[in-house]
């Protein structure tokens, strides 16, 4: 007979004891602790040993952070049971709880269960207040890094709850250095503490988990269309190098290679640029479409590569597309991978291996259930397809919420329900992406099936902790010889094993970082936020924050910074800074796209009209590059901007940049200028002559300036749209090019 945990805060009988959840709960409670446990090995019956600690003996409230819904919702299903407390009190925090209902809730609640960014737009608009918060759980803490929630939401809690301690679990923290010292800064890290499943006290509850990696020929035919392929792509090589971009060992240059040369190029376009340097960029964009066709190729197989054909052609014919898609679907090469494609029924090895290795397993188990997971969603369609031919297996697709071009995602509802049916039987298995290694209620399975090998050792170890659980498991890996799919094998393994001898190693040192280390290199860190924060100083600078804006850090930002920020619904601007000053921030992807769905000016027009002293705030480094837009597109648009609508455009580098400018400008209205901030209400009406302006600069490439000359020239838009080619050439600024278009526009029959 198992022994339970006894605690008055535990129900008796709910939790059975296991001494090493007993002894990573004694550190945990210690000092804010970094617990890495295996998947399966109980990580929230630690945190529940920690959580009934803490509110025995220092009382208040307590926070769970999970990073989705259907988690979050299965935590407080599972504290509900076994705590000892009023089952009211467990409370569940999401998007779907309206702000207001959560203020109310959270004067009632003990155990408060919640997604970080729920949490992190409460405490950004002051609903809740951390302060009588004795305990935070941060379930996943890998997660614990850049701008994720975490972030701001352990700052904020360390800064003002009166009795601080966290809890960091993960079964996977990374195998970098750099990003665990992180993970461990971020969240206050005093103590690291591993368990693994050769540790003695944690053997006895381990089941027997076989790994087998089975090597895969690539057959012939699929070998001439990865080479016709290669040959495009040898050929956009040479063209880089021509633009004075050589690329080295090009064999084995790596996604991140190319991304990294993609940043350096963009960070080349300030100023005054050489043409070479747009030039590899557009190559630089093909050469990325054409590498992933080339992994898909061999690792995926033909019906992923068809897939993928077909959205880049989809791409090249519509307007938005990109010159790199279009240039690429008119290339003779991909004209014959097209063409073979289609004649050709030849489909990768893999396919009928993840049928035959299924079905053994069912055949063998009928009972079992299991997993495979494929880094594509295209390849997941294929699979699904595949095995439901199959009699016997019973299979789902199960993929992320995003959708695309002819790929509807799912939605949380949709996952929950497809994971309740894969429990109860309805399907015996489970094709899944990136969605269900992490943050998903998913049963332990008899057979985890990686379609491909992963280079990230986080995911690679929680996709095998879907397996052994609770009885024997087994892992297959399928890999492509000769192709990237032995490089991310050999990656993954080295990874894993650096991750543990990481973990081994710092858990050995984090004591001496107990004992005045951590707290220099805390008080180091401290230093330099008061040096970079130095000149926000004095009296609290006021900022009225739209609330849609909580989605980008910059409002996050702003309170680290000591600004007071009130979040409201603007009709007009983004930030308010004064009764004359309002912000419109727009990162360099969303001005490109505003200007190419033609929204830009109506929103420029906007503010301008209502602000006395209107800004623009450009965030980003990729102006030039965001969008396959004409340079000279851009600084028409921008010219527009300053000298027609007479708004300051100002740049920043990213959301902390945009954060400071932001507090520069408020601080320096609101104190040197005696200035109150004032919202000045709804959109301002238009008056008739900005109207017709806004009427006839919704015609592609026509501004705001041709506009104007456009309706001074004939008087009226009536007029405009009445007269011939040869009229609008004798228009001042309007070219054949801008003629033309007017015309095809107003005169060409409606078809839609």
């Amino acid at each position: 007979m198992p022994e339970y945990i006894r605690h008055p805060l535990i129900k008796a009988d709910t939790v059975e004891q296991r001494l090493y959840q007993l002894d990573l709960a004694g550190k945990a409670l210690a000092a804010s602790t970094l617990v890495v446990l295996p998947t399966g090995l109980g990580k929230t019956i630690v945190a529940l040993l920690v959580i009934a600690s803490r509110l025995e003996k220092a009382g208040g409230k307590v926070l769970v952070l999970s990073p989705t819904k259907p988690l979050v919702e299965q935590h407080a299903s599972f504290f509900r049971k076994v705590l000892n407390i009023p089952e009211e009190e467990v409370l569940t925090f999401t998007g779907s709880i309206s702000p207001s209902q959560r203020e109310d809730l959270w004067k009632s609640g003990r155990v408060i269960v919640s997604t970080p960014q729920v949490i992190e737009n409460d405490v950004l608009t002051k609903r809740i207040d951390l302060k009588d918060v004795t305990h935070i759980t941060f379930d996943e803490a890998h997660r614990a890094t850049g701008n994720y929630a975490y972030t701001y939401i352990a700052e904020k809690y360390f800064d003002i709850s009166k009795d601080p301690l966290c809890l960091g679990i993960t079964a996977s923290p990374g195998s970098s250095d750099e990003k665990v010292a992180e993970v461990c800064e971020v969240l206050r890290i005093e103590s690291v503490a591993v368990k693994t499943e050769t540790d003695r006290d944690v053997a006895p509850y381990i089941q027997k988990k076989d790994i087998e990696w089975k090597r895969i020929d690539l057959p012939a035919e699929m070998k001439e269309i990865k080479s016709l392929l290669e040959k495009v792509l040898e050929d956009r090589y040479k063209r880089l190098t021509d633009a004075g971009y050589p690329i080295y060992n090009k064999r084995y240059v790596s996604k991140k290679d190319l991304l990294m040369l993609q940043q350096r190029l963009q960070g080349e376009l300030r100023g005054m640029p050489e043409p070479s340097v747009y030039t590899a960029i557009s190559i630089l964009a093909e050469i990325l479409k054409l590498s992933h066709a080339v992994e898909v190729t061999e690792t995926q197989g033909l019906g992923a590569l068809r897939m993928y054909m077909e959205r880049l052609d989809n791409e090249a014919g519509s307007k938005k597309g990109s010159k790199a898609s279009k240039r690429l679907a008119e290339d003779l090469y991909i004209r014959q991978v097209v063409h073979r494609l289609k004649d050709c029924d030849c489909e990768h090895p893999k396919m009928e291996r993840v049928k035959q290795i299924v079905l053994e397993q069912l055949n063998n188990k009928p009972e079992s259930r299991v997993i495979v997971f494929a880094n594509y969603r295209d390849t997941a369609e294929m699979i699904t397809n595949a095995l439901s031919e199959v009699e016997g297996i019973r299979p789902i697709r199960f993929v992320g919420q995003a959708s695309k071009y002819k790929d509807k995602g799912l939605t949380q509802k949709q996952q929950v329900e497809i994971i309740d049916m894969f429990k109860a039987g309805e399907y015996n298995t489970l094709v899944a992406t990136s969605v269900a290694e992490e943050g998903l209620d998913i049963p332990s399975t008899d057979l985890v099936l990686f379609y491909e090998p992963v280079p990230s050792e986080i995911r690679s170890i929680q996709r095998k902790g879907r397996t052994g659980r609770k009885h024997e498991g087994r892992v297959v890996v399928l890999v492509t010889k000769g192709t990237r799919d032995e490089g991310y094998y050999w990656s993954s393994l080295a990874k894993e094993k650096k991750m543990q001898s990481n973990m081994q190693a710092l858990q050995k040192t984090m004591p001496a970082r107990e004992s005045g280390e951590y707290q220099r290199t805390l008080d180091d860190i401290n230093d330099k936020d008061q040096v970079k924060l130095a000149d926000f100083d004095g009296d609290k600078t006021k900022v009225i924050v739209d609330q849609r804006e909580v989605k980008s850090s910059v409002a996050r930002s702003l309170d680290k910074a000591g600004v007071d920020i009130t979040l409201q619904t603007l009709e007009v601007g983004d930030y308010i800074l004064s009764d004359r000053v309002a912000v419109e921030r727009k990162s360099t992807e969303d001005f490109t796209g505003s200007l190419v769905e033609h929204k830009l000016f109506e929103q420029i027009a906007n503010l301008s009209r209502t602000y006395e002293k209107p800004v623009l705030i450009l965030e980003g480094d990729n102006l030039f590059t965001s969008r396959r837009i004409d340079p000279s597109a851009i600084h028409g648009a921008l010219s527009s901007i300053a000298l027609d609508f007479g708004v300051a455009v100002l740049y920043t580098r990213d959301a902390e940049d945009t954060a400071s400018l932001i507090k520069q400008i408020a601080k320096r209205e609101q104190t040197e200028e005696k200035r109150e901030v004032s919202l000045h209400g709804k959109k301002a009406a238009p008056m008739l002559p900005e109207q017709q302006e806004y009427i006839i600069s919704s015609i592609s490439d026509i501004g705001p300036g041709a506009a104007k000359s456009l309706l001074k020239h004939f008087g009226s838009v009536e007029n405009v749209i009445r007269a011939d080619y040869d009229e609008l050439l004798k228009v001042k600024n309007i070219g054949p090019k801008t003629a033309n278009k007017i015309r095809e526009i107003v005169s060409r029959e409606y078809t839609g």
